[in-house]
């Protein structure tokens, strides 16, 4: 049976497994990545004094595109809703709503930056599925190690916050050390061993803890890092889901002998 131009758009729009819709994705990808040049362009100096009306044409152009292809995909979605509210959906609205803020406030159209984040289009188009199924898999291993990570960072922040009022008793106004903020401030960038140099201890009894924070900031970093690494561990020893993903609704991590979608019904 012949389809109709709205299943037709459909098919080319939302789903990159035809040649039309490779293109179009493609193109789409291509259009993202210059809308994101001209953005990066605009912000130095000697091209924008230069080109600056030339920059607000194209971004206008770019802007008008993704306008009308978003309202495109939200009339041809037999589930509008879902798409408007999907992860995609939402990415796709906040790369124009910049520009159009932009009209209202100063400076916001540099937000159009987040069309960058269209650019996780690549995984559909170029058949990158599987990694959908690794990212959910590290999604469950952060939240399953969140109780940790916070116990950690409440730890590292009482340790700052002490050691930046033993630091601003220690060295005084005389040495940077202005109040207890500054002294947390410093008591930071050291524990995680950024190291600005903007502030440093003076007296023998600042440099000594100083020294004990340096040291152990080497150990704290790779804490989380452990956490994490752990619960991935675990998580793979007990993965039970494969990563088919459904080419109807991009529902991701079904059982391993799974023969339909668990989220649309629709065969694997």
């Amino acid at each position: 049976m012949k389809k109709s131009l709205k299943e037709r758009l459909y098919i080319i729009i939302f789903k990159a497994d035809t040649p039309l819709g490779k293109a179009f994705d493609i193109a789409l990808l291509a259009a993202i990545v210059l809308s994101v040049g001209v953005v990066l362009l605009e912000s130095v100096e000697k091209y924008s004094v230069n080109y600056l009306k030339l920059f607000i044409y194209i971004e206008w152009a770019f802007t008008i595109f993704f306008t009308l292809e978003y309202i495109l995909r939200i009339l041809i979605s037999p589930q509008k809703r879902k798409y408007v509210l999907s992860f995609f959906g939402i990415i796709d609205l906040l790369s124009i709503l910049p520009a159009y803020l932009s009209l209202i406030f100063t400076g916001v159209h540099s937000l159009m930056i987040l069309r960058s984040f269209r650019l996780l289009r690549v995984f559909r188009v170029f058949k990158l599925a599987r990694f959908v199924g690794e990212e959910s898999q590290l999604s469950k291993a952060l939240k399953a190690s969140r109780p940790k990570i916070i116990v950690f960072l409440v730890t590292v922040g009482i340790i700052v916050v002490i050691t930046g009022t033993i630091m601003y008793l220690v060295e005084g106004a005389e040495n940077g050390f202005t109040s207890i903020p500054r002294g947390i401030y410093w008591a930071i960038v050291t524990l995680t061993t950024v190291g600005y140099g903007d502030i440093a201890p003076s007296t023998v009894l600042g440099q000594t803890l100083a020294s004990i924070i340096m040291i152990m900031g080497y150990g704290i970093i790779a804490v989380p890092t452990g956490i994490v690494t752990a619960e991935i561990a675990r998580s793979s020893q007990h993965q039970t889901l494969s990563n088919k993903l459904c080419d109807n609704c991009d529902q991701a991590s079904h059982e391993l002998d799974a023969k339909f979608c668990k989220n649309c019904g629709k065969e694997l």
